[in-house]
């Protein structure tokens, strides 16, 4: 899933944990950090009623850990620009070359004729070769369908991510083609992204399981919606969010390939393996300079850290419409149908949050201003209480009654939420 900056959904790509509400009454979706679940009382999901429990107990950090929106200080746009040659040996090998890079070509029907054969034996084959596909798809419940065009609308959306890459101080592609180093990552980042949608889009289509007008008018709306984040031109946040959305978009898509398999989908297991397998080397990316941030920039990093934590920044695809969802709630939905699906849950988000606060080492960190300790203890007190959240949600989805939620993709049927 496209991220950068999840997760991410997303993926991701996906929903959110922990933060503010937005535009009390106006239809709008509370945001909760990585995790967005429902705020709709039609979707009183395990998720919903896990929220306000989240909120009390992971209360926000003093306001002074909050770096807020004011101008991206100047030493972190030049301690990030310094960087680009160390991004042009540790971040840039990461990218595969073009030349041995997959395609989405790679994992469908092939159209053409094979050299030597005639068109008629072309089409033949191509036939059978979707018929196979659909074969496979016919097995794949509407839950997954749904999770799957959720990573696919916000896999397309990915003009707006690379805007938001470039508004980036300090790492920004300044002319569109420069040589330097974060902007060949940008680009290399883009270009590989650019064929997950197509290759989730190209399935989709062939499979006959989904309104394909439907989702493509989903794509077209959240293109004109944009991204919404509150402090796209901070470097640290970026690269903080960046992190966090490829991991969020692996677990989301391998999650994905593992229910697809056990449905008797081996192609869509398949695709969804492959496109995982670039998040990971995406996250890597990410992950290495913030590890390197933190060596150069402690104090700078975890108060970045502790506001992306804190909700400041929401996912890609919070904007996502069909056209019909008068009330603004269809992500809300998608991530109550994720949550309940197994392809991103509260349990996945706490391992994100466990797994970068061990990768950065946050605890070891030493020499901290007040405002950086503050931000420490705050975020290094986040993994215990969400799974103390995770089991009080459990249990009250033990006690849940399972609703209907409608989607406009799978041709206004309904699944389930809780």
């Amino acid at each position: 899933m496209a991220k950068l900056g999840l997760a991410v959904g997303t993926s991701a790509r996906f929903s959110c944990f922990f933060s503010n509400k937005s535009d009390a009454g106006s239809g709008r979706a509370t945001r909760l950090g990585w995790i967005l679940f429902p705020a709709n009382p039609r979707c009183s999901s395990l998720a919903t009623r896990w929220t306000a429990a989240a909120a009390a107990a992971v209360e926000a950090p003093p306001r002074s850990v909050d770096m807020g929106c004011a101008p991206v200080p100047r030493e972190q746009v030049e301690i990030v620009q310094s960087l680009n040659g160390w991004v042009a040996e540790n971040m840039l090998p990461l990218l595969n070359p073009v030349e041995s890079s997959w395609q989405p070509h790679d994992f469908l029907p092939c159209s053409v004729a094979a050299p030597g054969a005639s068109e008629e034996e072309a089409l033949s084959a191509f036939t059978e070769g979707v018929a196979a596909l659909r074969m496979g798809a016919a097995g794949v419940p509407d839950e997954i369908l749904v999770c799957l065009v959720g990573n696919m609308v916000t896999e397309e959306a990915l003009p707006s991510y690379q805007s938001m890459g470039n508004r980036t101080e300090g790492t920004a592609d300044d002319t569109g083609a420069s040589s330097l180093p974060w902007a060949q990552w940008i680009r290399g980042w883009t270009a590989e992204e650019n064929r997950h949608g197509d290759l989730l889009n190209r399935y989709l289509y062939l499979s006959g399981r989904v309104d394909m007008r439907q989702v493509e008018t989903t794509v077209h709306h959240l293109l004109r919606n944009g991204m919404e984040m509150l402090v796209p031109k901070s470097p640290y946040h970026s690269v903080i969010y960046g992190a966090f959305q490829e991991r969020a978009t692996f677990v989301s898509h391998v999650h994905t390939a593992r229910l697809a398999g056990q449905h008797g989908d081996q192609a869509l297991a398949k695709i969804c393996g492959v496109i995982a397998a670039d998040e990971k080397r995406h996250e890597a990316g990410y992950t290495r300079v913030c590890a390197k941030l933190f060596e150069v920039d402690p104090d700078g990093m975890v108060r970045a850290l502790a506001h992306v934590m804190r909700g400041k920044v929401t996912m890609p695809g919070l904007l996502m419409s069909d056209g019909r969802d008068a009330d603004g709630s269809l992500f809300e939905r998608f991530s109550a149908v994720a949550q309940r699906a197994g392809v991103y849950t509260a349990r996945d988000y706490g391992d994100l949050v466990e797994h970068f606060v061990r990768r950065w080492r946050v605890a070891e960190l030493a020499g901290l201003s007040g405002e950086g300790r503050r931000a420490q203890e705050y975020v290094c007190g986040l993994p215990p209480k969400i799974r103390r959240m995770e089991e009080l949600a459990h249990q009250r989805a033990a006690r849940s009654e399972l609703r209907p939620a409608r989607f406009s993709w799978i041709f206004d049927r309904h699944v389930m939420v809780g």
